[in-house]
């Protein structure tokens, strides 16, 4: 009995103990757990940062041995150097001095004076406008009537020119003066002391030549006399109206009338003197900045002593108002005339005989003698250690510069994100190596904006100039700073791009940037306009033209880039957003039920990310494809059975039935690996379920354990993680949480959504599944409310159609 009691006593405490020991194991199991994955994390830190080193080094030495290129082979002994030693020539030797060659070649095709030829266009414009300035003043004339319009043996010329412009209060006392002094009809009336005091001079000398006429001639003839008077005086008035209306530029009043008063023969002297000394001039030639007082002298000279000294400054300022240079740079000639004298040029050749002294000891080395110690292979070539060290440090502090920017621009940046951007550099100095003036940094800019940020870009395109700056390179400033300017405004606006036509208007802008910006410093430096619009506008469009290709090439290589990089960009984002896609037609039609079960979850993960700021096109992609997994067994899940018999009923086992739905991670993994998705995607297909317990095989497990008398191990039935990473992840695992309970509340009001959703969270944040998102938990409260926002919006009510409404009777 004892021995019974004493059993029973045992078995008791076993019973009451072994749950309590059951807990402990499988706490110490999830410690243990955590201590693995602690000591994995440790371990995966440690090889990305030796990765990160070893890409750093190799980086650091590759730019430098291309930003160092000129030091390799360097002559020891070169110009200007003192010779440490006596060099005799081992032998005879006759070099060629290129450098000397091509010095002197230069210097005769910049030498060369530009040849001249007539702009026959501009030329014929000068005429044209020449000979409209004098047919306006032909025409003034003919509108004025004649000059002069009596014969001057009646009224002399000065008398005919006051009558037509003095004022008829004047014309009618001459007129008036006349008929009383011809009224006397005394011998003494003709004399100008007759005449009344009140006229002038000038009117008395024109009423003394009237009264003569009058004693000579009839009384009709003296009024049609005055009739020719008075209807010369009123074309005279009609053509000065004319002239108001239509004024004849830079001509003054009195020129004019000076043109109107000449005498048809002498009009025409005038006219033929200006169109010949035009002509003479054109024909010779005006050259480009001609000086304003040599030009009038050449005008003074070929207008000559012919033409009536009244017009002659008339004439003056009409042919320096109408004549421009009209010579311009004949490029092509020059440039045949330049390459014929550059060969004329014989190669600048420097010989010696053997034992000749080359250089003494203590001499500063020449041209000549670098020529024939480099000949004789004397000069002592070896790499220039100095100046790569030089070079180093300055790439190491651009390099370290650069790392400090991204630590607090982009901090996401991976071992393979270095290695690209590295090569990226690679390429532009490779590019000034070669000489190429159309440098990729638009390219550069356009790149890495897209692909990471715009700040960051900005600083790689700047970092990046300097050192082609500062390289030693042969590329001219000018180009450089276009190609600047072109990098810097693709960085800007580069990641803001959402499509690839975006990308390509953004590239027609950035040629048109990176093409001004090279003529407007170019024009700093041009001295004539002629040289600006036939020489550097033709460049300027040719280089913003390959600000346009580098663009081109940008846009073409980023989809292969962004692939074998494992980058997403928005562009990219956006495209596998795509329900066309192959991967999403699949889960469309064979997961029906989960693909509705992903737009939901796509609705409330989106406005949570919006509303906090998060990636959006990431979130969107990520949960497009968090559940690509059960396209492996669709029936395995509840919401593809469409009403059916569930087939884990049909089961029986928790633990098949858990392992079924465990395997839609590792499967969805797989699926995208095949597909080739990015790792940001791929990201949330274990994390969007983390650690998570199934609850409902667990307890349906642990129910027929406790039947069976056995233990069930709760990490059995729990994912396999690891929990998210990001706050995109997070975002998507409440979104996932919340959709079946949100779908199930189809009469709930918002209190009782928002209660149950915070219960959700509540859990999730308790169970430690977003610990390591980046969510805090001030932020759950929010993100609670975005979700039953959208909620509400999917569940809308709507008008209750009346019975009849649908049971309509068709008509006969």
């Amino acid at each position: 009995m004892k021995k019974r009691w004493y059993l029973n006593l045992f078995t008791r405490h076993i019973k009451e103990w072994l749950p309590k020991l059951s807990l402990l194991t499988s706490r110490l199991w999830r410690n243990s757990k955590d201590l693995r994955i602690n000591s994995y994390s440790k371990r995966n830190y440690q090889t990305k940062l030796q990765q990160f080193l070893l890409i750093l080094v190799l980086a650091i030495i590759t730019l430098t041995c291309v930003e160092g290129y000129r030091f390799y082979n360097q002559p020891q002994l070169t110009i200007g150097k003192v010779s440490p030693v006596t060099i005799k020539a081992p032998q005879d030797g006759r070099f060629e001095d290129t450098k000397t060659t091509i010095y002197k070649r230069q210097k005769v095709q910049t030498g060369i004076v530009p040849i001249l030829k007539q702009n026959r266009e501009l030329t014929e414009q000068m005429f044209e406008r020449l000979e409209l300035s004098l047919e306006k003043i032909e025409n003034l004339r003919k509108l004025t009537a004649p000059f002069p319009f009596l014969d001057t043996a009646i009224l002399s010329l000065s008398s005919q020119r006051d009558l037509r412009s003095y004022p008829e209060t004047e014309l009618n006392a001459i007129l008036k003066v006349v008929e009383q002094s011809f009224s006397l009809d005394t011998s003494k009336a003709n004399s100008p002391q007759y005449a009344p005091s009140d006229l002038n001079l000038r009117s008395q000398q024109i009423a003394v030549e009237l009264l003569e006429y009058r004693r000579s001639t009839s009384a009709a003839q003296y009024e049609e006399l005055v009739s020719q008077i008075a209807l010369n005086r009123y074309r005279y008035s009609q053509g000065w109206k004319q002239t108001e209306q239509n004024s004849i530029e830079n001509f003054n009043t009195e020129e004019i009338t000076n043109l109107l008063d000449l005498s048809d023969r002498e009009w025409l002297t005038t006219k033929q003197s200006i169109t010949e000394a035009a002509k003479r001039i054109l024909i010779q030639g005006i050259s480009p900045g001609t000086p304003s007082n040599l030009l009038e002298k050449t005008v003074a000279v070929q207008l000559g002593s012919q033409i009536p000294e009244s017009t002659l400054h008339f004439a003056s300022n009409l042919l320096l108002n109408t004549l421009e240079p009209n010579l311009e740079k004949d490029r092509e000639a020059t440039r045949n005339i330049a390459e014929q004298a550059a060969k004329a040029i014989e190669p600048v050749i420097v010989e010696i005989k053997a034992g000749e002294i080359i250089v003494e000891r203590g001499e500063t080395i020449s041209q000549d003698d670098f020529v024939l110690l480099d000949g004789f292979g004397l000069s002592r070539r070896d790499t220039n250690w100095q100046g790569l060290q030089a070079t180093g440090l300055l790439v190491t502090v651009i390099v370290c510069l650069f790392l400090l920017i991204q630590k607090y621009i982009y901090t996401s940046m991976r071992c393979r994100d270095y290695l690209l951007i590295c090569l990226l550099s690679l390429s532009a100095l490779f590019l000034s190596i070669l000489n190429i003036k159309y440098t990729n940094l638009p390219a550069i800019g356009f790149l890495v904006s897209s692909f990471y940020n715009p700040g960051l870009a900005v600083c790689h395109v700047s970092l990046l100039t300097v050192l082609v700056l500062f390289g030693g390179r042969t590329i001219a400033w000018q180009y450089l700073l276009a190609g600047y300017a072109g990098g810097l405004l693709a960085a800007i606006f580069g990641g803001r791009s959402r499509s690839r036509e975006a990308m390509a208007r953004l590239g027609v802008l950035v040629g048109l940037f990176q093409g001004s910006v090279y003529f407007l410093s170019n024009l700093i430096l041009s001295s004539s306009a002629a040289d600006i619009w036939s020489a550097v506008l033709p460049g300027a469009v040719v280089y913003g033209l390959s600000g346009v290709a580098w663009s081109v090439v940008a846009i073409g290589i980023s989809p292969y880039l962004e692939r074998y990089f494992d980058i997403i960009t928005p562009i990219r984002l956006a495209e596998l957003s795509n329900p066309n896609l192959p991967l999403l037609k699949r889960l469309a039609t064979e997961t029906p039920g989960t693909f509705q079960h992903t737009m939901f979850v796509a609705s409330l993960a989106e406005a949570a990310a919006r509303e906090l700021n998060c990636n959006v096109e990431l979130v969107r992609a990520g949960t497009l494809y968090h559940d690509i997994g059960k396209m492996h067994d669709p029936l395995g899940f509840i919401e593809n059975q469409m009403g059916g018999v569930n087939k884990h009923d049909e089961i029986g086992d928790p633990q098949v039935s858990v392992e079924i739905i465990k395997r839609h991670v590792s499967e969805g993994l797989k699926m995208a690996r095949r597909y080739g998705l990015p790792q940001a995607i791929r990201d949330f297909i274990p994390e969007h379920q983390g650690t998570l317990l199934i609850a409902y095989f667990y307890y349906q497990a642990k129910q027929q354990a406790e039947k069976e008398g056995t233990t069930v191990l709760e990490s059995d039935f729990r994912y396999a993680g690891p929990i998210p990473q990001s706050r995109e992840t997070g975002i998507l695992m409440l979104a996932d949480a919340c959709e079946a309970a949100l779908r199930s509340l189809n009469e709930a009001t918002p209190q009782q959504a928002l209660s149950t959703v915070k219960k959700i969270f509540k859990a999730r944040w308790q169970d430690g599944q977003l610990l390591d998102s980046g969510l805090s938990y001030q932020e759950l409260p929010t993100i609670a409310e975005v979700f039953i926002n959208v909620w509400q919006q999917l569940n809308h009510k709507r008008i209750v159609y009346p019975q009849g409404a649908l049971n309509i009777k068709s008509k006969k």
